[in-house]
């Protein structure tokens, strides 16, 4: 079972994830993107989906033209774990 991380784990990884932001009410993270336009947006996530699917770890997403809404939480966890920061870190070499 993954490890739910302990505060001063989160707050390091908030830290070193300036474009991610905590969800409110969750144990979970969140960034939006936006793109030139829908097809680059999709371009986008067909990349995050190919990393997750590699990672076995799959994000909460949403797109709406060229805006692509991600948030992260390992449900197994209970909450915010190491996948989750390690996929973050993926997706923001992506963007």
């Amino acid at each position: 079972m993954i490890a739910k991380l302990s505060g001063s784990e989160r707050a390091a990884a908030l830290a070193s994830l300036p474009k991610w932001q905590e969800v409110p009410g969750r144990d979970a993270i969140r960034r939006q993107l936006k793109f030139a336009d829908f097809n680059e947006a999709w371009g986008f996530m067909c990349r995050v989906a190919l990393a997750a699917e590699k990672a076995d770890h799959h994000p909460e997403w949403s797109n709406v033209y060229n805006t692509v809404d991600i948030v992260l939480s390992t449900h197994d966890a209970g909450g915010l774990s190491a996948r989750d920061v390690a996929l973050a870190r993926t997706i923001d070499g992506l963007a």
